[in-house]
């Protein structure tokens, strides 16, 4: 795509994300979570995001494995359109959250969706690393069970009801297996392959590139670090004290 179309690709992510995120607004809302009602649409609206785009990464290199060959130029219409598609998604998500949440309680999210912005304007206007960019992709598919064990903390299910001991409820304790284990595979495997090809690949990279790219992935793994740490304390340690 010429910058023309890419631009208005990200235009029409960006305002149809924010239309879904509006017609979360008329549809049903969990009691419990009424009074987090900008939460459940936002994370909603993540959700959908992460299984379009998770799924999208993995048929790009299914369709087209010469991309895994050259991250840094090879590109098609597919990739090119995926990463524009969620460039307009982390722009709308940056707006919501910065309009909607304290400073104090965001600055997390607004840090990391800046490194992804500035990572994926480069690949969009360049029309280079967008492999490389499709790559990061994949953490997406994590995020998709991340976001499901969210809403059902949310909506007040993660503890059975038929017991006086509160107990985690199946369908949250196998979502937050499968939240760690492609925690493991989708998160800490794909971040260590991206930083050895970056450290693999930097005599042939710009200097900015390369410290445009190793900032993000220090960003990404303390994260990382952060999520997996209270991952295991909230639904692991807590369960067997």
């Amino acid at each position: 795509m010429d910058l023309k179309s890419t631009l208005l690709v990200v235009a029409g992510s960006v305002c149809s994300f924010k239309l879904l995120n509006t017609i979360l607004r008329f549809l049903p809302t969990p009691e419990q979570a009424l009074n987090k009602s900008w939460r459940w649409r936002n994370i909603s609206t993540s959700l959908a995001h992460s299984s379009l785009s998770g799924a999208w990464a993995v048929l790009c290199f299914y369709l087209q494995p010469q991309l895994l060959e050259d991250l840094i130029s090879h590109h098609s219409l597919l990739s090119h359109s995926l990463v524009a598609v969620s460039t307009g998604y982390f722009i709308h998500d940056f707006l919501d959250v910065a309009l909607n949440r304290p400073c104090k309680q965001s600055w997390e999210v607004l840090l990391h969706h800046s490194a992804v912005l500035s990572c994926f304007g480069l690949a969009l206007t360049s029309r280079l690393y967008v492999g490389y960019s499709v790559v990061s992709l994949l953490i997406e598919i994590n995020s998709v069970f991340l976001h499901i064990r969210q809403l059902l903390l949310l909506s007040g299910r993660r503890n059975r009801t038929d017991t006086t001991t509160p107990r985690p409820s199946v369908t949250y304790s196998v979502t937050s297996w499968l939240t760690l284990a492609t925690m493991f595979v989708f998160r800490v495997c794909t971040v260590g392959w991206m930083t050895r090809w970056l450290v693999a690949h930097s005599e042939h990279m710009p200097r900015f590139v390369l410290t445009m790219g190793a900032t993000g992935l220090s960003l990404i793994s303390i994260m990382n670090v952060v999520m997996l740490y209270r991952l295991i304390r909230a639904d692991f340690i807590s369960n067997t004290l």
